[in-house]
């Protein structure tokens, strides 16, 4: 009998697990419409959560002219300093980064909300959550 090798997904290709979500704008949530405005990204191998956003306003205000964009703009910039940790993340800056990453994916019914999680192998999760601003929102 041989011996066998099982590798786990990530192992031994240099590549870890990480968890992705959108961040979508749903302006008028009654209507159900809405935009891509960002991205979460974790990576529990490598002990990283970190956003990306970008809004397009005309985008937006195609959607609802009468759209709060600063209000927006500053729940993207709620999300990403929750992500950077420190003071700018408040009370979540004692959580590691997973647990700060499950709060921020939870569901609500707010103007900015989380899109399902998905999943992939990075080496590199803040190019991974660059790349999918790029892909998926911009």
């Amino acid at each position: 009998m041989s011996e066998r090798h099982i590798i786990k997904a990530g192992q031994g290709s240099g590549r870890d697990i990480f968890e992705y979500a959108l961040l979508r704008v749903v302006p008028r949530v009654e209507r159900g419409e809405c935009i891509n405005a960002g991205v979460l990204v974790y990576c529990r191998a490598q002990a990283y959560v970190g956003a990306r956003t970008h809004l397009d306003e005309a985008r937006l205000l195609a959607l609802d002219p009468a759209a709060d964009v600063a209000g927006v703009r500053a729940a993207l910039r709620a999300v990403e300093g929750v992500c950077t940790g420190g003071e700018a993340a408040g009370q979540a800056a004692r959580d590691d980064p997973g647990r700060r990453f499950r709060w921020l994916i939870a569901p609500r019914s707010t103007v900015v909300q989380p899109g399902p999680v998905h999943t992939g192998l990075t080496t590199d999760p803040a190019a991974e959550a660059d790349r999918l601003l790029d892909l998926l929102v911009r």
